[in-house]
Order: C-alpha cells, then sequence, then structure tokens
C-alpha cells in the first residue's frame, strides 16, 4: 500500500515530464524508466520486488554508462550483466590506491561518510547512485545542494548524482 502512496504522490514526475534539458530527459526516458525488456532480466530475477527494480536499474545504468570501475559490494550480478567489462571493487578504505577515477558507485546513505574522502577521485564522468535517501532525506539535501555535485535524481527508493559542475545544477523528482 505504501509504495503505492509514493507512486501516486509523484505521478507528475512521471517519464521525464516537465524536464527542460534534452540530455537529462534522455536519461530519465531512457535509462531510469526504461520498460522494454532487458536480455538479462529473466536469468537475473529476485524475489524481492525492489531488490529486483533496484537491480534492473543498475544493470540499465551500467549498459548505458559502460564503466571500467564500478564500486559497489551488492548488486554485482547485475552490474556486470550491464558491462562484462568492467572491474568491481568494494567500497574499501585503500580503494585510493586502486583507481585514479570511479565512474559509477553503489553506495547506501549510511555509507556517505566513507564515500567523502572518494570525492578527489570522482570527476564529470562520474555516477553515484545512492541508495535509502528516504530515510535521511536531511542528508540527501546536504548532498543535492553540495558546490561538489551536479544534477541529482530522486528516485525516493535511491538517487543518482552526477559530478559534471559545468551543467546548469538541478534536481529533479522522478517517479521511479
Amino acid at each position: 500500500m505504501f509504495r503505492w502512496l509514493v507512486w501516486l504522490s509523484r505521478i507528475h514526475c512521471c517519464r521525464g515530464f516537465g524536464i527542460q534539458s534534452p540530455t537529462d530527459y534522455a536519461f530519465v526516458r531512457y535509462v531510469v524508466n526504461e520498460h522494454w525488456p532487458y536480455y538479462a532480466y529473466d536469468v537475473l530475477h529476485e524475489d524481492d520486488w525492489l531488490r529486483e527494480k533496484l537491480g534492473r536499474l543498475y544493470m540499465r545504468l551500467a549498459n548505458w554508462r559502460q564503466p571500467t570501475v564500478i564500486l559497489s559490494d551488492d548488486y554485482l550480478q547485475w552490474f556486470h550483466a550491464g558491462c562484462h567489462q568492467s572491474d568491481i571493487i568494494p567500497l574499501t578504505s585503500d580503494i585510493r590506491h586502486q583507481t585514479s577515477s570511479i565512474e559509477l558507485a553503489r553506495i547506501t546513505i549510511d555509507q556517505w561518510d566513507r564515500f567523502l574522502p572518494l570525492l578527489p577521485h570522482c570527476d564529470q564522468q562520474t555516477v553515484l547512485v545512492i541508495e535509502d535517501i528516504c530515510r535521511n532525506r536531511s542528508l540527501w539535501q546536504q548532498i543535492a545542494s553540495d558546490p561538489r555535485t551536479g544534477t541529482t535524481f530522486d528516485l525516493y527508493y535511491c538517487s543518482i548524482v552526477f559530478f559534471d559542475t559545468k551543467r546548469y545544477k538541478h534536481n529533479y523528482k522522478i517517479n521511479f
């Protein structure tokens, strides 16, 4: 019942309505809210509806971005299905020595403090996914308004942060 209330409260933010940027509209339309079946959906089926929904999003993100380095502790099979040649490394303190640039990362809102030292390794090509932002909305507002972040997408269950500060900063609320 609760997930339907969340979905209904965001119905006006569906499928990229109101997004003026062509790049952001294409991202929302063809990556975030893509409804066509992908090649690995049947193979990587999950029992939990939210875990499967997020896994499908992560696979589409990896497929769209084609990163060489992915930072994630979970959803490894989904990321790997989206991009086979990427190196998937866990969020640890020695990550600074393993790579010079992080291209795609997935963390939870509780791991934000552990991710802060890695911000110098984030450039305009970096895409960060933060899960469970609905649990700590004040921290999410701080992240979205941080001068080091660029365009952000609030999907309620997770958020997507781009670090391209050359573009106009905007926080989109998306019905996911």
